[in-house]
C-alpha cells in the first residue's frame, strides 16, 4: 500500500516538476492520422493512411514516405503463393513488393529496397515474397514481330516462371507458362505454380495439377 501511495504522489507531482509538463506534453506523437500500424520486419514497420503506405524506423520516423504502389490485400488469400497472399507491405531479405499498372492497365510487380528505391523492376505478372534469398516470379517478355495486312502491330508473348535472387537476377528457370490471357478485358493474375520449401528445394505443380519436388543446383 505504501508503494502505491508513493507512486500516486509522484504522478500528482509531475505537473509541478521541471517545466510543468503535462501528460499530453510528455506523450506528444511523432506521427498521427494513421489507419493501420503493422509489426516490424527487418527494422521497418508499415503504416497506412487510406490506401497509401509508408514505413517507419525504430524511432518512429517516417523513412519511406506514403505511396500507393506497395502490395497489400485487405482480405489476403493464405493459400496463394503470390501477391494475393500478402496482408500488408513488409520487407523480407531487404525487398518489399510493389505493383505498377502498364500494358493497358495490367499490373506488373517488382521490389523496392529499404530506402524506397526500386531495385527489381516491375516485369513480373505475379511474384512471391523473398524466402531464404529466393523468390518466385512469372517473367513476361513481349517481342515485336511486325505488322499484319491491316498495319496492326503483331507481338510474340513468352511467360516463364523463374527463381530470382534479391539482386533481381533470374537464377533458375522453372517452367514455361502457357494460357495466360493478356487481353485487359479478360486478364486475371496467373497463379504461381512453385513453393519454396528449403534453400535449393522447391515444389512445382505440373500441367496435370500434381506436385513435383525439385532440387535446384544453384
Amino acid at each position: 500500500m505504501k508503494r502505491v501511495f508513493l507512486l500516486l504522489t509522484a504522478l500528482l507531482a509531475l505537473p509541478m516538476a521541471g517545466a510543468a509538463q503535462s501528460v499530453a506534453d510528455i506523450n506528444k506523437p511523432v506521427l498521427t492520422q494513421l489507419d493501420e500500424v503493422t509489426p516490424f520486419h527487418e527494422g521497418l514497420a508499415a503504416v497506412r493512411q487510406g490506401n497509401r503506405w509508408g514505413f517507419i524506423n525504430s524511432d518512429g520516423e517516417l523513412v519511406i514516405p506514403f505511396r500507393d504502389d506497395l502490395v497489400w490485400n485487405e482480405h489476403p488469400d493464405p493459400e496463394s503463393q503470390g501477391v494475393a497472399s500478402i496482408p500488408y507491405p513488409r520487407f523480407r531479405d531487404g525487398r518489399c513488393p510493389i505493383r505498377v499498372l502498364k500494358e493497358d492497365g495490367i499490373p506488373f510487380y517488382g521490389y523496392i529496397g529499404p530506402t524506397g528505391k526500386t531495385l527489381i523492376n516491375p516485369e513480373y505478372l505475379n511474384l512471391s515474397e523473398f524466402n531464404g534469398g529466393m523468390a518466385v516470379g512469372i517473367y513476361f517478355k513481349k517481342t515485336f514481330r511486325g505488322k499484319n495486312n491491316f498495319q496492326l502491330n503483331i507481338f510474340d508473348y513468352a511467360f516463364t516462371e523463374v527463381i530470382l535472387n534479391p539482386e533481381g537476377e533470374m537464377i533458375w528457370p522453372l517452367t514455361e507458362r502457357i494460357n495466360i490471357m493478356m487481353d485487359p478485358r479478360r486478364y486475371e493474375t496467373p497463379e504461381l505454380h512453385t513453393r519454396i520449401l528449403q534453400p535449393h528445394l522447391v515444389a512445382v505443380k505440373s500441367a496435370k495439377q500434381r506436385w513435383e519436388i525439385r532440387k535446384l543446383d544453384l
